[in-house]
C-alpha cells in the first residue's frame, strides 16, 4: 500500500481571505505540502525578513523535502536573512543539502514596507497585504497571480545573491 499522502487526503488550499498568524502559518504549511504532492515546478517566497513564517518547523522542512526534486527551483527574496539564520535553524540546514534548487536574494535598495509577503506557485498564491493583523488573500486567480509575479520579477531585478549555502574560508 502506498504511504505517500494522495491530493485527495491534502487540504483544498484557501480561496479568499486569511486573517491571524495561525491561519497565516497553517496556510503556509499546506501551501508547500501540496506543492510537494502536485510537484509544482517553481517556488517564490517573498518576505522582509521571514520573521514569523514557520520555516523552521519540522512539517515545513519535511514538506520542502517531499518537494525537492531535479528541475524544481525555489527563489527566496528578502530585505535580508538575519532572521532567518536565528530563528529557522532546520530551514538553514535545509537550504544548505538543497542549495543546487534554491535561490536566495536580498533586495537592499527597496523599503520593507515596500515589500510583498507572499507566497507564489504556478497554480495558487497568497499575499500579505497587512502584516501587522497578519491579513491578506489566497487563491487560484490568474489575474492576481500573473500581477503578483511581475511585482516580484521587477523586485529580483532589482536584487543580489544573498545568504549562501555554505561560507567558504581560507
Amino acid at each position: 500500500m502506498n504511504s505517500q499522502k494522495t491530493p485527495a487526503l491534502l487540504p483544498a488550499l484557501l480561496e479568499g481571505r486569511f486573517t491571524g498568524r495561525t491561519e497565516f502559518a497553517e496556510l503556509i504549511r499546506q501551501a508547500l505540502a501540496v506543492a510537494a504532492v502536485q510537484g509544482w515546478r517553481e517556488i517564490i517566497l517573498c518576505d522582509p525578513g521571514f520573521e514569523d513564517w514557520p520555516l523552521g518547523e519540522r512539517a515545513v522542512a519535511q514538506a520542502l523535502n517531499d518537494w525537492a526534486k531535479a528541475g524544481r527551483k525555489l527563489t527566496i527574496l528578502a530585505k535580508n536573512y538575519d532572521e532567518v539564520q536565528r530563528r529557522h535553524m532546520r530551514f538553514v540546514a535545509w537550504r544548505r543539502t538543497w542549495s543546487h534548487l534554491v535561490e536566495c536574494r536580498a533586495n537592499v535598495s527597496t523599503p520593507a514596507t515596500d515589500m510583498p509577503s507572499a507566497l507564489w506557485g504556478p497554480g495558487w498564491t497568497f499575499e500579505r497585504t497587512d502584516l501587522q493583523r497578519c491579513t491578506g488573500v489566497a487563491g487560484t486567480d490568474v489575474a492576481r497571480r500573473v500581477a503578483l509575479k511581475q511585482r516580484l520579477n521587477a523586485l529580483l531585478l532589482k536584487s543580489a545573491p544573498a545568504f549562501p549555502a555554505t561560507t567558504l574560508g581560507l
